[in-house]
């Protein structure tokens, strides 16, 4: 069985490789390699697959699945700067996959009796997944 929370977060960001020079970044990255950055309104998916307790009829009580979420990806990142305001991000480019990354590692380790994905939309139109498929 699988469930999902679904959840918003609101981050600005700078798309950015510290190995490279401004012109290589501003040529690679557009737009999203402003130095005043950019925000999106993202909406993470977390997707827990299990089995069923026979004793509660839940995957997993989506109260706690909440808290958990509200911890270790809200707090941490909501109406903040990745890049200037979260470790996480300090080096490590803020692009789309890599914050989907980050957040799987953070949910499985809180998580770990669960195939985990997360599915990050950081527009209407684009976003990206990552499970343990992959990991």
């Amino acid at each position: 069985m699988k469930v999902c929370r679904r959840t918003k977060f609101n981050a600005a960001h700078r798309l950015l490789n510290h190995n490279w020079s401004d012109e290589k970044n501003a040529e690679v990255f557009g737009k999203c390699n402003s130095p005043n950055y950019h925000g999106h309104n993202y909406v993470l998916e977390t997707w827990l697959e299990g089995e069923i307790n026979p004793d509660t009829g839940y995957v997993i009580d989506l109260g706690i699945l909440k808290n958990i979420i509200k911890e270790e990806v809200e707090d941490p990142f909501d109406h903040k700067n990745l890049n200037l305001d979260c470790p996480e991000f300090k080096i490590l480019n803020p692009t789309a996959e890599n914050i989907a990354v980050v957040i799987f590692g953070k949910l499985k380790k809180r998580l770990p009796q669960f195939k985990l994905t997360v599915r990050l939309y950081e527009t209407e139109n684009n976003y990206v997944e990552y499970s343990e498929d992959y990991n």
